[in-house]
């Protein structure tokens, strides 16, 4: 983030079906260096790293009204949150090449 204005970023809200609350995925930001796993946020464990699909399998998507306390708390936090029903693939080969990105720039240092 620049300026402490927060960088627009896509957020997929997912109800966990057992009644576990909301979870927060960022498909376009990779948790580790392959960009096999995308970043999420819950209000309980907060941030982690989520198998994208492994997690969408047991949720449902959120509603605006399931998902509004968690995406205070993200704005709260420094997110700006665009929420979006589902990840596409353009969004999942974003975060691959964020994370060949970082590789790269590892590398290179």
């Amino acid at each position: 983030m620049t300026d402490d204005v927060p960088i627009p970023i896509r957020v997929v809200f997912r109800r966990w079906r057992d009644g576990g609350g909301v979870i927060a995925l960022f498909p376009e930001l990779p948790a580790d260096i392959h960009g096999i796993y995308c970043d999420s946020y819950e209000h309980v464990g907060q941030h982690g790293g989520a198998d994208y699909h492994g997690v969408v399998r047991p949720t449902a998507p959120a509603t605006p009204e399931e998902s509004a306390a968690l995406a205070t708390e993200l704005q709260r936090i420094g997110y700006r949150p665009v929420p979006v029903r589902r990840a596409s693939p353009r969004l999942h080969e974003r975060r691959r090449e964020e994370a060949r990105r970082y590789r790269m720039a590892s590398r290179s240092a």
